[in-house]
């Protein structure tokens, strides 16, 4: 088997607090669709009990940029994480009864226009749900490594891995419901429910990360990097960094131990019915 040549993570190359009763019908409608139930099923309990912005990894450039041989190498990298993804959730899915709808995914630098409105490298990686794509600039990866101190492979592994979480709320219905609540939502209560969400999403990826385990091709140090990553990357973490204190009420995230539970969650259990971040008091 080939291996992806980088120390670390080895992958193969390949091809490139609301209303809780409503909130607990989101996330079981979401894994009964993936168990298989029929979506009008599913779509008639929702509306009865009432993150985010492919061959097919196919991917897209809004740019085509002059790359530096190390960007063309964690472009590679990114390529290989998303097939990984793939992998995963596709044999989920067909477990399931299911066919897995594989997102896109978008290289870009500097900026990049997408269906949920036009983004900078500011941004950050994300999802947007309207074309079902994951955007990645490379140049993040950087700025985790050295500002946000969370270097290795397996850390931007995961930051991939969330992303795709992402999706797959947005295919089971989780995510386009939350979009429609925070509309009549006060700005406290949206960010309350967006910690929830991307809670799973981090959950999501450590069943993501339980399976590339099993496969062999994770190295020691590997699930250490990735738990440092969401560490480094809770609300509360960043707040500290960029002001130097928290303000609990503006966090949409998750704290750095709520991220880091949630993805060793995931990554123990590898079942995505341990990801119910809805249900629970005290995510």
């Amino acid at each position: 088997m080939r291996r992806f040549s980088r120390p670390g993570m080895r992958l193969p190359l390949g091809r490139g607090a609301g209303r809780p009763s409503l909130l607990i019908l989101i996330v079981v409608g979401g894994v009964l669709w993936v168990m298989g139930v029929s979506p009008t099923t599913i779509l008639s309990m929702l509306l009865g009990g009432g993150g985010s912005y492919a061959p097919q990894t196919q991917t897209t450039q809004t740019r085509q940029p002059q790359r530096s041989a190390a960007e063309d190498e964690m472009a590679s990298f990114v390529k290989v994480v998303l097939a990984e993804t793939e992998d995963v959730w596709g044999t989920i899915f067909k477990n399931a009864g299911q066919t897995y709808p594989q997102p896109k995914l978008v290289l870009f630098s500097d900026q990049v226009r997408s269906a949920c409105g036009s983004a900078s490298s500011a941004t950050g990686p994300f999802y947007c749900p309207g074309d079902q794509k994951v955007y990645i600039d490379l140049g993040f990866y950087q700025e985790l490594r050295t500002r946000f101190e969370a270097p290795g492979d397996f850390a931007q592994a995961y930051v991939i891995a969330h992303e795709v979480g992402h999706h797959i709320q947005n295919v089971t219905g989780i995510l386009p419901k939350f979009n429609e609540m925070r509309r009549s939502m006060s700005a406290t209560e949206a960010n309350k429910m967006s910690i929830r969400v991307e809670l799973q999403a981090d959950c999501y990826a450590g069943v993501w990360g339980h399976y590339t385990n099993q496969k062999g091709l994770l190295d020691n140090g590997d699930l250490d990097e990735a738990l440092n990553a969401a560490t480094q990357i809770g609300d509360d973490a960043l707040q500290r960094r960029t002001q130097g204190y928290v303000v609990p009420d503006s966090f949409n995230h998750g704290t750095s131990a709520q991220r880091k539970r949630w993805f060793a969650k995931g990554f123990a259990s590898g079942k995505v019915g341990a990801c119910d971040t809805f249900s629970v008091a005290n995510p």
